[in-house]
């Protein structure tokens, strides 16, 4: 790690500030425990979020990309995409991938969490969708969730603390053309505030979500957690680099960081790596292919505006049915396609220029005329798809960078393909009088899975149900990378939820911890 010094002997010593290792520190510190936590970026900097100027659209890619090769922020570490068919996104900072995410805030459903049982692919979670219900509601008072209880494709429970956004003139066409398909949909669930609640402020509906929000209306944890984390005296370390584990840690690094750092963590007692007897370390890589389908309306559906988290979600076509082909399924999120700039760009409009003669005609006919699906495809885990350190290519600290090395599997692209299909039917039944499928867009390797699996078997996986590294009693992992499958959500819950389970057992059970001899 960097110079910086650090609380000398903490209770816990946590590798990560995004939402794993925020809702885990505030978990401990409520706990009275002494926390330390390592994160490798600075706070980000809203003053760079230009969604309120006229040049917004230009000037959005200089600090808020996704993706780490193109940004090239000092904290920064490069990765070797060239052997991946999808490119990470991730974001380095205090509040990590929350900074720049939609908000979608999606639990995963019952049947994500028995997908050998039901399906006899990937491998059963050794805890059930009743098991983490509880963590799910406690999370999403802390992050100020909008949304409605009562969607009939989830059990009955609790829902968010706040209303759901305003469907929009987009949102009641497909809404409507749902009702008459007799397909489901639900007013979605995001992480963005609808009202004033704790340090969120009601959202103004820029259609801005992944660039900086300068409302302060999506749940960050930056905003929602660090605030109060540090004042219940957690010790925040930024601009350090960790270079190798010890052992006494929590990794809250996401699924590339976390299973970079245990490659890197060699010795003569592990020499491929800590916590990799099993050899699974880096291993059963998941990404979430992701598609977009965009509808073209006569009627202006103000669809420069909006949330550019979800305005409905529909799980219609969720479940397995084998007659399709394949296996899982695919949730469906109606998103606005923004302004003038974006009529233009690869996403979400894919391989479909509309550069030439009729650039006029085709912009205005796009312009607050459009309205997406972005379709979120379960990915099954795969041995060979992975994360390695790379053999030549080192970050500015001449620290090896991780490679990937994924391939969509023919299931996924089956799948993927059917639900391209569908949404193509849903906005044509909307009103749409022409469709645009996108080819497979590269850089949406938001969901970033499976890299340390959990189970209860130390030959077959990585962690215990409860993040502990058979290896090794004190390291523990909380990240999305313990998931034994990807489901077909957005992670952001489940992962809060997760991290939030496991911290709430380490707290019952630190009095028995053990540490290596």
């Amino acid at each position: 790690m960097s110079d910086q010094s650090a609380q000398s002997d903490p209770d816990v010593l946590i590798i990560g500030a995004g939402p794993t290792g925020a809702v885990a520190a505030k978990r401990f510190a409520e706990a009275g425990m002494r926390v330390v936590v390592l994160e490798q970026g600075d706070w980000p900097d809203y003053s760079k979020a230009r969604a309120n100027h006229p040049d917004f659209e230009l000037t959005l890619g200089r600090y808020w990309s996704g993706n780490p090769n193109r940004r090239q922020a000092p904290a920064d570490y490069p990765i070797d995409d060239k052997d991946s068919d999808i490119s990470a996104v991730l974001y380095n900072a205090v509040g990590g991938g929350t900074v720049i995410y939609a908000a979608h805030w999606q639990r995963n459903m019952p049947s994500d969490f028995r997908a050998r049982t039901l399906d006899g692919v990937g491998d059963d979670w050794p805890l059930t969708y009743e098991d983490l219900q509880p963590f799910y509601e406690r999370v999403e008072a802390d992050f100020g969730v909008s949304g409605l209880a009562g969607d009939p494709a989830f059990p009955p429970g609790k829902g968010p603390p706040l209303p759901p956004a305003p469907l929009a003139p987009m949102g009641r066409r497909v809404a409507k053309a749902h009702n008459a398909l007799g397909w489901h949909w639900w007013p979605a669930p995001n992480a963005i505030a609808t009202r004033a609640y704790g340090p969120l402020r009601p959202c103004t509906q820029r259609a801005t979500c992944m660039w900086g929000c300068v409302e302060g209306a999506k749940g960050s944890v930056d905003v929602t957690h660090w605030p109060q984390n540090l004042r219940q005296g957690v010790q925040l370390v930024t601009g350090a680099r960790v270079r190798r584990l010890e052992t006494t840690t929590v990794l809250a690094a996401n699924g590339i960081g976390t299973p970079r750092l245990l490659l890197l963590s060699t010795s003569s007692r592990s020499p491929n790596g800590l916590a990799n007897s099993a050899g699974l370390v880096g291993r059963r890589l998941m990404l979430h292919p992701f598609g977009t389908v965009v509808g073209l309306f006569e009627d202006d559906l103000g669809s420069t505006h909006g949330l550019w988290g979800q305005h409905l979600h529909s799980l219609q076509f969720y479940e397995t049915d084998t007659s399709r082909g394949f296996v899982r399924g695919a949730k469906w999120g109606l998103q606005p396609t923004g302004g003038p700039l974006s009529m233009t760009r690869g996403y979400p409009w894919g391989d479909n220029p509309i550069w030439g003669p009729n650039f006029h005609r085709d912009l205005c006919k796009r312009l607050g005329h459009s309205a997406m699906w972005g379709i979120i495809a379960e990915d099954l885990p795969e041995k060979e798809n992975r994360v390695v350190l790379d053999p030549t290519l080192k970050d500015a600290d001449g620290i090896p960078a991780p490679k990937l090395l994924y391939r969509m599997s023919e299931n996924s692209k089956r799948l993927l393909e059917f639900h391209l299909q569908r949404a193509k039917e849903s906005l044509e039944a909307a009103g749409a009088d022409q469709v645009v499928i996108a080819p497979l867009i590269r850089e949406t390797g938001w969901h970033i899975l499976g890299t340390c699996k959990m189970g209860t078997d130390p030959a077959t996986s990585v962690v215990d149900p409860w993040g502990r590294s058979h290896d090794v009693p004190n390291l523990f992992v909380f990240d999305g990378s313990i998931w034994p499958t990807s489901s077909g959500m957005n992670p952001t819950a489940t992962i809060a939820a997760m991290s939030l389970r496991c911290a709430e057992h380490l707290v019952e059970e630190r009095r028995r911890q053990k540490v290596p001899v």
